[in-house]
């Protein structure tokens, strides 16, 4: 028996030691030591870089990832059978073929958080949490392999590139930028950080000294500038050969510029309402934006926005400044954001609209219901595993599943670093873990849910279940102000959630909560609302779609004494 222990180790030792393996290296010229996260991509083409071919979609290319801490310039690190793999899992289990490969380090930095614990995070630098092109970033040139698992082979790689800065916006006349150091958010993260905004002046901001607006926050992820306003038409000879296949357009790129031209036409319109309107930059570590809310892992964003950053904009840029004259839009992330803030802070804002919100309540956690189920990744069943999906189009034709999205992630960095959509909401909703880390909603490899974590998302951010808490003291302070807009084919499941709090809402007394939850018929994710035009457009139009209703809030609901004719010219 012993003997026969021996032998397969013998044999085991021998299998893994004939397996190829990628030995990574970056030059001194790069730096001394990082830390971070090793990826090693696998492409069957060159059509672009691997690092740019790693998706949801059925035809994703291969990525490994690992940690490295301490990593030493000319020091090789082995990437071999124990990275983690995805769509494969395991090195060993990838099949044998020519490929297109590529490394990258995405760096991590250190933080003595206020909480006590040190951990090791991707800080954003500008990019939105992109980590395939964060300045700073190390990345090898692509080149061609023949690739054998079980072959004794070492493919040498140099991180020889560098991602370059991000090059900030300019102003102009519109739009203008701020960035602030927070106090909370510095003092919180041990180290400074920043809050940013690109702000739309109204038209005669400059010939109109003695007006203050209204300020409309229009939620969403990580805005390089302003989005969707234009000063000039589009090209006339410009390129209309690029397909969307989710909309089945040809030319959609001249489409978007020229309806951000037509926004800046209605924008200097005589009869347009004058108003600021802001798209706030608020990366975290862990995400491209910080869902604007206080969170255990990531800090007080939600007070850092509504009491240092906005103040200050108000202050810079004469607005009212005051609760009745603050609005909050956006679809998606920035959907469940506005309704978020509305409940969160009542007295800070007139209103909300939210489009598509990421899930308003966990009972639908998209097709997971947090409190009942036991996993994530698969239904009930004593002999079958039927998967989740995660993903689907308008037809309800499935793109990917939960566990696949999740173990992308998981490839991409532990710990919630992916910098990805699974990964901040646990960051943003989970408490803090042992290890300083946001504590897992469940287990990324098997799925398995753990209610100890779920019961902690329900107390502190499932905005049905606050709402339901809490509306005897602050249904008053919200009455007319929750409009809520869902396409009931929403690619990601967000109606199921919406469909819950409408049953909710529906049920409200002293007050009823006198406001709107709207459904689109086959429309997909990021529809606005507007049942008479198709998804691709509505998406582009949260501005013109919001700013009416926001002026009918205002007219209706604003204090005696309010300043109604400076900003009306």
């Amino acid at each position: 028996m012993h003997r026969l222990l021996l032998l397969v180790c013998a044999c085991w030792a021998t299998f893994a030691s004939a397996q190829t393996q990628f030995s990574v290296t970056f030059p001194t010229s790069k730096g001394t030591s990082f830390d971070g996260r090793l990826m090693l991509f696998l492409a069957k083409d060159n059509k672009s870089e691997p690092r740019f071919q790693v998706s949801d979609d059925a035809n994703s290319q291969q990525l490994f990832g690992q940690n490295v801490d301490g990593w030493q310039a000319g020091k090789p690190t082995l990437v071999g059978a124990s990275a983690f793999g995805y769509p494969v899992k395991s090195l060993t289990d990838f099949p044998a073929g020519e490929y297109w490969v590529q490394a990258l380090l995405h760096k991590y930095e250190t933080f003595k958080l206020k909480t006590g614990y040190t951990v090791k995070l991707p800080m954003d630098r500008g990019e939105g949490q992109n980590y395939r092109t964060a300045p700073g970033n190390l990345y090898s040139k692509p080149f061609k392999i023949k690739f054998d698992p079980k072959a004794k082979q070492v493919v040498k790689i140099v991180l020889d590139q560098e991602n370059p800065p991000i090059v900030e916006p300019k102003d102009t006349k519109y739009i203008k930028h701020i960035k602030i150091q927070s106090k909370m958010l510095t003092e919180f993260w041990g180290r400074p950080m920043y809050l940013g905004a690109h702000v739309l002046l109204p038209h005669g901001f400059d010939e109109h000294p003695e007006a203050k607006y209204p300020l409309c926050i229009n939620h969403g992820h990580f805005p390089a500038d302003f989005d969707g306003f234009k000063e000039t038409p589009p090209p006339a000879d410009m390129d209309t050969t690029d397909y969307v296949a989710r909309f089945g357009v040809y030319g959609y790129k001249k489409f978007v510029w020229q309806e951000a031209y037509n926004f800046y036409k209605q924008w200097t319109s005589k009869d347009f309402p004058r108003m600021l309107i802001i798209e706030i930059q608020h990366a975290t570590p862990y995400y491209d934006d910080s869902y604007a809310v206080n969170s255990a892992n990531m800090g007080p964003y939600g007070d850092a926005i509504t009491y240092e950053l906005i103040p200050e904009i108000e202050k810079r840029f004469r607005g009212i400044g005051q609760g009745w004259a603050r609005f909050l839009y956006g679809g998606s992330t920035g959907g469940w954001e506005a309704l978020a803030a509305q409940v969160f802070y009542p007295d800070e804002y007139n209103g909300c609209f939210a489009a598509c919100p990421d899930p308003i309540t966990f009972e639908a956690y998209t097709v997971v219901d947090i409190y009942k189920d036991e996993n994530a990744y698969f239904l009930p069943g004593d002999f079958k595993k039927t998967p989740r999906p995660g993903m689907r189009n308008y037809l309800g034709q499935v793109k990917c599943t939960i566990e696949e999205i999740n173990q992308r992630e998981l490839a991409i960095g532990d710990n919630s670093r992916s910098g990805d959509q699974w990964d901040i909401w646990q960051a943003t909703y989970s408490p803090v873990g042992e290890n300083g880390y946001p504590k897992p909603i469940w287990d990324k490899a098997t799925g398995k849910i753990d209610h100890s974590v779920a019961k902690y998302w329900s107390e502190n951010y499932d905005l049905m279940h606050i709402l339901k808490r809490q509306w005897a003291t602050v249904g008053k302070k919200l009455q007319g102000k929750i409009h809520i807009y869902c396409g009931d084919m929403d690619n990601y499941y967000l109606n199921n959630a919406v469909y819950l709090m409408e049953d909710y809402l529906k049920t409200t007394k002293n007050p009823h909560y006198d406001g709107e939850v709207k459904y689109g018929d086959r429309f997909e994710h990021c529809w606005n609302g507007d049942p008479n035009l198709p998804n691709h457009v509505t998406r582009l139009r949260y501005n013109t779609m919001y700013i009416p209703k926001i002026l009918k809030r205002i007219e209706a609901g604003a204090p005696v004494g309010a300043d109604l004719k400076s900003w009306r010219y």
